[in-house]
């Protein structure tokens, strides 16, 4: 698979409606939980920091169906609510997490930073810039010394591609030509700083070249472009031709985290890129053009997703906090 700067466009023909549905439902479930998790935090319900992941849905939502949560592995950086739903963890669990109580993925200790799931194979959620990819790395190594037929989905922003340890991660994956496909999360702002200004270079696809990296450039915020080249890039790996590395050209309507105001970009920026390429959008279109579901359909997932949303905010409240006790549990195993 050749280095190159195509987007990649999605062949409509080749989904199935029933999967465009899910990639609906899901996206959607993602938007509407971060949205209240914002609100959350608003109320002083979420400490410390918290970063949504609205308006790049499209991008773990595609990857995820490409792969299987018996065999593969998923790691990613601390922008990681979306990845954990789209993984299947429950909403209720994340959504305790945030708000630090004992019915939370990691009892409350984690918070939105370090949740993980071995039943889901999902292993965080690293605060560390750029920490994650030598861990994803390692999670590759395993599949391949294990011979599971595993791969490795490392996700990183275009911040963190700027870490010495993410090419040295690259060097090695190509060595050893270990199952891992690198998907960096190009949103144009590494905290506040745009990527033309943190980036020598901007094509991000190319930072595996000098290792023997393909890479490709791919329209993020369309579901179906994402996972065609997801998709290419899986058969890529458990082919055993080594690592991909996927440019997800995407954008969050957010700032960096709660606490910022994004005043490094315009109100008008922002609300070009929703009319123009918001994900959801862009997917409802297809449905209705396509005759897939009605409005009233679509009326119908939205209830039911507010409906999820609204019992995991509950039960995030409901939950007891930690004993004090459980500052000394899940520190030391003995293996």
């Amino acid at each position: 698979m050749a280095i190159t700067k195509r987007k990649t466009r999605a062949a409509g023909s080749a989904v199935d409606p029933g999967e465009m549905l899910s990639f609906y439902k899901d996206m959607l479930l993602i938007r509407r939980f971060e949205e209240k998790a914002g609100q959350l935090y608003g109320m002083g319900l979420i400490n410390g920091f918290c970063h949504l992941y609205i308006g790049q849905e499209a991008v773990v939502v595609g990857m995820q169906a490409t792969i299987s949560n018996q065999r593969d592995s998923v790691i990613t950086s601390y922008r990681d609510h979306g990845h954990m739903l789209a993984c299947g963890m429950d909403a209720k669990g994340v959504m305790a997490e945030l708000t630090g109580r004992i019915g939370g993925y990691s009892k409350g200790k984690g918070g939105s930073m370090h949740m993980f799931s071995r039943e889901k194979r999902f292993y965080g959620g690293h605060g560390i810039v750029g920490a994650q990819v030598p861990l994803g790395t390692g999670l590759a190594f395993a599949h391949k010394y294990r011979e599971d037929g595993g791969v490795c989905l490392c996700y990183l922003g275009d911040g963190a591609v700027n870490q010495g340890q993410v090419y040295e991660s690259f060097n090695m994956a190509s060595l050893w030509q270990l199952p891992v496909i690198y998907v960096i999360e190009n949103n144009r702002y590494a905290m506040g700083t745009s990527i033309e200004r943190s980036s020598a270079g901007t094509e991000l696809f190319r930072r595996g070249s000098a290792y023997k990296i393909p890479g490709q450039a791919v329209d993020g915020m369309d579901v179906l472009a994402v996972k065609a080249a997801g998709e290419q890039a899986v058969a890529h790996a458990r082919a055993g031709q080594g690592p991909t590395i996927l440019e997800m050209k995407t954008y969050r309507y957010r700032g960096h985290s709660m606490s910022d105001p994004a005043k490094y970009r315009t109100k008008e920026e922002v609300a070009k890129m929703r009319e123009q390429h918001d994900p959801i959008d862009q997917l409802r279109r297809r449905l209705l053009d396509g005759g897939l579901i009605t409005e009233d359909g679509l009326k119908d997932i939205d209830r039911d997703v507010k409906a999820v949303v609204t019992e995991a905010a509950d039960f995030s409240q409901t939950s007891p906090e930690p004993d004090a006790s459980e500052l000394m549990t899940d520190i030391l195993i003995d293996a």
